[in-house]
């Protein structure tokens, strides 16, 4: 299940990034999955995209962990996306 919020972007300086605008398309979700699964209940990561992933975050509430969703930044050039698992 996913949720949505606001949060400031000096509150994250210590949470791991990954930048999908560096991994080649074709294995771009594969590597963000791993990523996500690498993460402990209560831990987070922050995703930039090139676009608003709404077909990744469907992908992501399929998953059997939970993550609640904060947008960090949305757009013009990048999505700044916080992941916190939550189960």
């Amino acid at each position: 299940m996913l949720s949505s919020m606001q949060l400031p972007l000096s509150a994250t300086e210590q949470i791991p990034t990954l930048n999908a605008c560096v991994i080649p398309h074709a294995l771009r979700h594969g590597a963000i999955h791993g990523a996500l699964g690498s993460r402990a209940v209560g831990e987070s990561m922050i995703l930039i995209a090139p676009h608003n992933p709404i077909p990744l975050l469907n992908e992501v509430e399929g998953r059997k962990e939970s993550f609640e969703l904060t947008y960090l930044q949305e757009g013009p050039k990048d999505w700044h996306i916080k992941f916190t698992r939550t189960a």
